[in-house]
């Protein structure tokens, strides 16, 4: 199928933009002349969110926004990270943020939600060459806390037509790829799959990065990981790794060309992976000049997407 692309707004709200964010509107309108088929809405901060847009009329505006203009959105990234997923007595408060973005999704016709575990993965153990964590909860017990209330959160979102999807990174806790098997087979769900983003992917299988006790790799790294992951992934983020975390917590996102990743060597496996849906998003989270850069990653995914899509 040919693939749609479209690129994760967040890049223009938090980090280096964090004190200027680019307008929204400024940004579909952005993304529109560069021709991009639509944008994964980082649904935060002074972007559209279900806490600023909170009647249907105020959320069909934004949905015009993108819609009149052709475009579509491939996604919600959530806002999750005040809650505690892990260390949290009991997940209703998860829960309920959660249906408030399944929400806002029907709202705005986007049917995919991405979550991540919210908490350092140092809540699992000790995290080489960093400080103890003061809290730290049984591996097992993690698990299944995980596991359960994202198995709710797969078949409430199945429920109201929305797919979910789990981004494992560096940042946050279960990144070891034996971890992001064992989740995916606690939820049980076929809702829940992974979302692949490259770069991560890269930190995660090559470098074991920020793993609790002993490191763990695969010999084939980014590659050998999607090929693990075939019928598993969910969505799919595509942009170059210099083998490098950003302020020690993810996955540094570098613009194609800027980094190390062999995009001939990793693009067969992932589209042998396959996905059930035909976007591919571009991802400069934290990037500093990602504004500039958002052209240039546009004509080097163009170029993935006419090789291998």
């Amino acid at each position: 199928m040919t693939k749609r692309i479209s690129i994760g707004t967040w890049a223009y709200s938090i980090g280096p933009y964090a004190d200027k964010p680019v307008p929204f509107t400024e940004v579909v309108t952005k993304l529109h002349e560069l021709g991009f088929d639509g944008l994964e809405l980082g649904g935060f901060g002074v972007h559209p969110n279900p806490d600023l847009q909170k009647t249907k009329e105020e959320r069909a505006k934004v949905r015009e926004l993108w819609e009149s203009r052709g475009m579509g959105c491939s996604g919600l990234a959530a806002d999750l990270w005040s809650e505690k997923l892990i260390t949290a007595p009991d997940d209703s408060s998860y829960l309920a943020t959660f249906k408030k973005n399944v929400a806002f999704c029907n709202d705005l016709g986007i049917d995919v939600i991405r979550v991540d575990t919210t908490e350092d993965p140092g809540v699992l153990g000790q995290v080489p060459g960093e400080e103890a964590k003061p809290v730290q909860v049984p591996y097992a017990d993690a698990l299944k806390r995980v596991a359960g209330t994202w198995r709710k959160c797969a078949q409430h979102a199945a429920d109201h037509g929305v797919r979910v999807v789990w981004e494992f990174e560096p940042g946050f806790a279960f990144n070891k790829p034996s971890d992001i098997f064992r989740v995916l087979d606690a939820v049980g769900h076929d809702n829940f799959s992974t979302m692949y983003d490259t770069c991560h992917a890269n930190m995660v299988a090559r470098h074991g990065s920020r793993q609790p006790g002993q490191r763990e790799t695969l010999k084939g790294g980014a590659r050998e990981l999607a090929e693990k992951l075939k019928s598993k992934i969910g969505r799919v983020h595509l942009i170059d790794s210099d083998d490098s975390l950003h302020d020690n917590h993810t996955s540094t996102h570098p613009p194609f060309g800027e980094g190390h990743l062999d995009f001939d060597d990793l693009m067969p496996a992932i589209v042998a992976a396959g996905c059930p849906d035909d976007w591919w998003t571009i991802d400069l989270c934290f990037w500093p000049d990602a504004w500039k850069a958002t052209a240039k990653c546009k004509v080097a995914i163009d170029k993935l997407a006419q090789k291998y899509g």
